[in-house]
């Protein structure tokens, strides 16, 4: 089997998801990932017409961000018309996907340099969602709400939190080392090799630096944060009589009356848009156009889990891919783990008992944001930024999606 190798990644940074408020709210989203599939192509000197596909991910996947935005992006981008495009949908896990099936289309011959990546503009999302339609993932469908049900995400995770025993100091704890962490990456630049700046049509500057984080943020502040989920746990989803709490309670009834809800706006992945690309090659593809590759896709795996608690696949993932590469836990340097919610990444860490100083090192979605069918590749062009950075081999990626699934994929520093 031929060996996929990553040549390039690269970023937009992540703007504030409100309209009116984000400094990308006001752009297209195929804009948002033309820029990024412009720089991949830039920074590469690559000959868009040698593209064979370029792989997508979008979560939601309506107006504005439907019509398969990877080709429309490209087209935006000024490529090629033969590079060809695909959009998908894995929820969160969106980002990471593209990438493994970048990576097995190389790895299986089939093609020999594919663009990876994904957008979500959060801010357009949330702006044109129907406020009469609960956001169910079912999709109304009964029959499945019956067999799975499947709650609002925020509910999970404290529904999660409180079968863990994790209490609000550790979730609160872990809110304040991402945004520790974050605060030091930005100011040692270490996300500079990665991060394209954001131009508006006219050629005037949207943005060129992450809009989120909040560096002055201290265990004081996060602990005089109202909890937000209980709100949600008593709004009727149906006709039915279901609520989004019992639609936790009526798989887990141990629960009923006994959720710790210890997830708030500090502890819980940040509302932004974003997009990212990774160029993907097969090592002739590489030699051909004298491209030098920085990492080589080891192994990928993807795992379901739970769908009412819907956030506890990363773990069985990650066991998963470590197998797959005939690695341990102990031979990763690099975990990037998706800070969907401060809990995914608490029990992530707890559960593979990791050294804490190896996962997110960089800071993660809750000081940053999470702009969902992006951020799976942003974590993978994280992860290879920083083992370039401090010489370490292996890199270990994953994050939970909803429907209770994660992908995951292992890279390796060339």
């Amino acid at each position: 089997m031929a060996e996929a190798y990553i040549i390039d990644a690269c970023r937009t940074p992540r703007g504030i998801g409100k309209q009116g408020k984000g400094a990308l709210a006001h752009l297209h989203p195929q804009h948002l990932g033309a820029t990024v599939l412009k720089a991949i192509a830039e920074r590469n000197n690559l000959k868009t017409e040698t593209v064979d596909d370029i792989i997508w991910g979008t979560s939601s996947q309506r107006g504005a961000q439907g019509a398969d935005l990877g080709r429309m992006a490209a087209l935006d981008a000024g490529y090629d018309i033969k590079a060809s495009g695909v959009t998908l949908d894995r929820f969160c896990g969106s980002g990471i996907t593209t990438v493994n099936l970048a990576a097995a289309q190389v790895m299986s011959g089939m093609e020999d340099c594919v663009i990876a990546g994904g957008t979500e503009m959060m801010s357009y999302t949330s702006a044109t969602a129907d406020p009469k339609v609960p956001p169910m993932l079912d999709a109304g469908n009964l029959s499945l709400r019956e067999k799975h049900p499947q709650s609002q995400q925020g509910v999970c995770a404290d529904a999660i939190a409180t079968l863990e025993g994790i209490d609000r100091q550790a979730v609160d704890e872990l809110a304040f080392t991402s945004q520790q962490r974050a605060a030091v990456a930005i100011e040692e630049g270490r996300f500079d090799k990665s991060l394209v700046p954001v131009y508006n049509p006219d050629g005037t500057l949207a943005l060129d630096k992450e809009e989120f984080p909040r560096p002055g943020t201290t265990m004081e502040t996060l602990g005089g944060l109202k909890t937000v989920f209980n709100m949600f746990m008593d709004i009727p989803v149906d006709d039915q009589g279901n609520t989004y709490g019992t639609m936790v309670t009526s798989k887990y009834p141990e629960l009923e009356g006994k959720v710790n809800h210890v997830h708030h706006a500090g502890n819980s992945s940040g509302v932004v848009d974003g997009a990212a690309a990774l160029l993907v090659t097969s090592k002739d593809y590489a030699d051909k156009h004298g491209l030098k590759p920085r990492a080589r896709i080891v192994a990928t795996a993807n795992m379901g889990d739970c769908p009412t608690l819907m956030l506890n696949a990363p773990v069985p993932a990650a066991k998963k891919v470590l197998e797959k590469a005939g690695l341990t836990k102990d031979d990763i340097d690099v975990y990037e783990i998706n800070e969907a919610f401060s809990v995914v990444a608490e029990k992530f860490i707890r559960d593979l008992d990791l050294d804490r100083s190896k996962v997110n090192i960089n800071g993660g979605a809750m000081a940053l944001g999470h702009p969902i069918g992006a951020t799976g590749s942003i974590l993978i062009g994280t992860a290879l930024d920083e083992l370039e950075r401090s010489g370490g081999r292996y890199g270990l990626i994953t994050m939970c999606a909803a429907g209770g699934m994660a992908p995951a994929i292992i890279i390796e520093r060339v």
